[in-house]
């Protein structure tokens, strides 16, 4: 049995491949979440899918978020050895997922558009950054939970129009106190602010500041991120819920700077598969 596992901050796919065996569990961010609470989502994914196939675990490919540093790489093949002991292992961050997702084996600018977000540029075998996601602090332009960040920031600021702020009101904990305890002492803070931007986007439509908080949302993130990259040559593989989700948006903010789209991908894993079949 192989197992193919593509988690962002939110939710995470599991795959047995070969099998068409599959299942969702929670997302996970090694840099931001707690390792223990990692490993026990690790820990049950592997037993789902020894539930479903009795063969022994020979193979384990990983891509998640935040797999930033050599240390967090090397805690999270420790504990993996002792799950699935002489498994082969693959341990990648969502950034190599979603370039082996969009272009397999060929070359193009990766930008992801999920929960958080990040660009690379990927040769067909490897990934080099120009400029750093930073996270949804210090960047993440782009992103779902930035855009729910901004939002909040404009929230407690008493900026967002009357009408919106009461259904927001209906609808949430628009409480300064929520808010607060929501953002800095949850486990997942980013989850959080990204669970906003549906509710933002249904506004989209009706609403003059939604439209001006997206469409700059996303320019932010073209001059901020991608026109770091040679944007002429290579075209960008959009991936992500939240870049597909937009994608009309995306597609109209992207032209008005000359960028050529090569795909949207909701989610890479099914390219992922394919990378990984035998």
């Amino acid at each position: 049995m192989r197992i193919l596992i593509e988690s962002g901050a939110t939710k995470s796919e599991w795959r047995i491949l070969g099998g068409g065996e599959r299942f969702f569990l929670s997302g996970t961010n090694v840099s931001s979440m707690p390792l223990p609470a990692v490993c026990k989502l690790l820990e049950e994914g592997v037993r789902q899918c020894r539930s479903l196939s009795a063969e022994p675990v020979e193979g384990l490919y990983l891509y998640t978020a935040g797999v930033v540093t050599p240390d967090i790489r090397g805690e999270l093949s420790a504990f993996l050895q002792g799950l699935v002991p002489g498994a082969e292992l693959d341990i990648q961050n969502d950034l190599m997922g979603a370039a082996r997702g969009a272009f397999g084996r060929e070359s193009g600018i990766v930008a992801i558009l999920g929960t958080g977000s990040n660009t690379c540029f990927y040769d067909g075998a490897s990934v080099s950054q120009k400029v750093f996601s930073g996270g949804f602090i210090l960047g993440d332009d782009g992103s779902a939970s930035v855009l729910g960040r901004l939002f909040l920031a404009d929230w407690i600021k008493y900026r967002v129009p009357a009408d919106l702020a009461a259904e927001f009101t209906a609808r949430f904990d628009g409480s300064y106190a929520g808010i607060v305890e929501k953002v800095y002492r949850s486990d997942a803070p980013a989850r959080y602010l990204g669970s906003l931007a549906p509710f933002i986007l249904e506004h989209y439509d009706t609403s003059e500041y939604v439209r001006g908080l997206v469409d700059g949302h996303f320019r932010a993130f073209v001059e901020k991120s991608l026109r770091a990259y040679d944007l002429e040559t290579w075209p960008v593989g959009v991936v992500g819920g939240f870049g597909w989700a937009c994608r009309s948006i995306v597609q109209r903010i992207f032209t008005e700077y000359g960028i050529r789209i090569h795909a949207f991908v909701p989610a890479p894993i099914d390219g992922l598969e394919r990378y990984h079949a035998p």
